[in-house]
């Protein structure tokens, strides 16, 4: 892995997506902020909003499937361009994640916790006794939509306990193919 070292007067991080871009541009000596934008992703919006710091400046964005016009508008523009890697992006935003596979991972968590929270509504919704311990747990799950006399509300939340169960295997096979994958992209973090 190589690491950019140049030095410069400002910095503009970008983070992109399809079609727009957040800039923060900073100026090195003092960390103070000169610029926050949220932008289109068109090459002249971005030109003006960077002219009054381009005299030293890098660009710096994360990689993702729409980086490459950013890339190539800096090159033509002689402006120094750093693209960093998501899995490293995810380290220095404090757990923001940004691949596929994590963000999958992600999904999926924030699905199973919508079911649990639905499960829960539907016993206040009952007035009956909430579920005792966490439902991330299968052994607290289980026989919990029994409580429930209308054969089909138990039903729906049948369905929702189901789909956590079948979540709980995707999120299983999701972590173990991102620890194996950061093994050897990153062996030795």
């Amino acid at each position: 892995m190589r690491f950019y070292t140049g030095q410069h007067r400002y910095y503009c991080g970008i983070d992109l997506h399809a079609r727009t871009m957040y800039l923060c541009i900073l100026e090195h000596e003092t960390g103070k902020v000169l610029l926050h934008r949220n932008l289109r992703c068109e090459p002249e919006r971005f030109l003006q909003a960077i002219e009054p710091y381009r005299t030293d400046l890098l660009v710096g964005a994360e990689c993702i499937f729409c980086w490459y016009w950013l890339a190539d508008l800096c090159a033509q523009h002689g402006i120094p361009f750093v693209l960093g890697h998501a899995l490293y992006m995810k380290a220095i935003h404090g757990g923001k994640a940004k691949n596929d596979k994590i963000d999958a991972h992600k999904i999926a968590v924030r699905r199973r916790g919508e079911l649990f929270t639905h499960t829960r509504i539907v016993f206040h919704q009952l007035n009956l006794p909430a579920p005792g311990g966490l439902l991330l747990y299968p052994g607290n799950r289980a026989g919990l939509a029994d409580a429930i006399p209308d054969p089909v509300v138990r039903a729906s939340v049948e369905a929702d306990l189901a789909m956590a169960a079948r979540l709980d295997e995707i999120i299983r096979s999701l972590e173990r193919t991102i620890r194996q994958r950061a093994k050897i992209d990153d062996p030795e973090t």
